[in-house]
């Protein structure tokens, strides 16, 4: 557990940086596939400007999020601000940036919002699965203290070592990566071929994923707080309540 996998001179790549890099262009790969199988009718230079509108969005839209609901702290160290790579990029926010560029942009190529959607909700799922191991390896998104035997000490050079030295903190990061990658198998084995309207898949993501993620807040010990309440466990009730109810309802979208 070290944030830094390697280092030539003044260069540091960092396993948290890597992480999202692996997760674009693993990515790319999925939903191109699932482009293709549905016959959306894009240029492959399309989804790829796409892949990167999205990216950029919600690379941005998280940071934001974060940075806002952690004002104190980034007003008395600006410089901190664009530091990614400490870590600080909140999953709701890169929702709601990534959606909104990739809304902006499908609605300009007059490509159908949700049928799109549908094409990258299981990379989605599967990023954010390489980017719980970021978490881990650069010691953030920890867990509060525990007396389980699998409670893992995170070395001192780590966010997590930094802030509890030589304690037993839950792995929380490890236990939405297993989230996700259960989520990711149901979603791209078992829901993805199958006859739904435009809409069902995605909607299916983001109830199970805010589901797992309002479970495994209860562990962390970095929460986002707005008063008493965890924004996290906030925002993933409200998603998976709306999701659900337009399972429900069955109300997709078909063009």
């Amino acid at each position: 557990m070290h944030p830094i996998l390697f280092e030539f001179g003044p260069i540091q790549i960092r396993f948290y940086g890597l992480m999202y890099v692996i997760a674009i262009l693993v990515g790319s790969v999925l939903i191109k596939k699932e482009v293709r199988r549905k016959g959306i009718k894009m240029a492959e230079d399309d989804v790829m400007n796409f892949i990167l509108w999205s990216v950029v969005g919600g690379i941005l839209g998280a940071r934001i999020y974060y940075v806002v609901f952690n004002w104190d702290y980034y007003f008395a160290n600006l410089r901190e601000v664009p530091a990614v790579w400490h870590g600080g990029l909140a999953i709701h926010g890169g929702l709601i940036g990534g959606i909104t560029a990739a809304y902006l942009y499908l609605k300009r190529k007059d490509v159908f919002f949700w049928r799109m959607a549908d094409c990258v909700a299981p990379a989605i799922i599967l990023g954010q699965t390489f980017g719980r191991f970021g978490n881990f390896m650069n010691g953030d998104a920890h867990g509060r203290p525990t007396t389980m035997p699998w409670g893992i000490v995170f070395p001192q050079g780590s966010i997590a070592g930094a802030e509890f030295p030589n304690t037993h903190l839950h792995p929380a990061m490890l236990y939405e990566m297993a989230i996700n990658v259960f989520i990711f198998s149901i979603l791209w084995f078992g829901l993805r071929k199958r006859e739904y309207k435009n809409g069902f898949i995605f909607a299916a993501y983001l109830m199970l994923y805010s589901l797992g993620r309002f479970v495994v807040e209860n562990f962390r010990a970095d929460s986002l707080m707005l008063g008493p309440l965890r924004v996290a466990q906030v925002m993933s009730l409200t998603l998976a309540v709306s999701a659900l109810t337009v399972i429900v309802k069955g109300r997709m979208w078909k063009r």
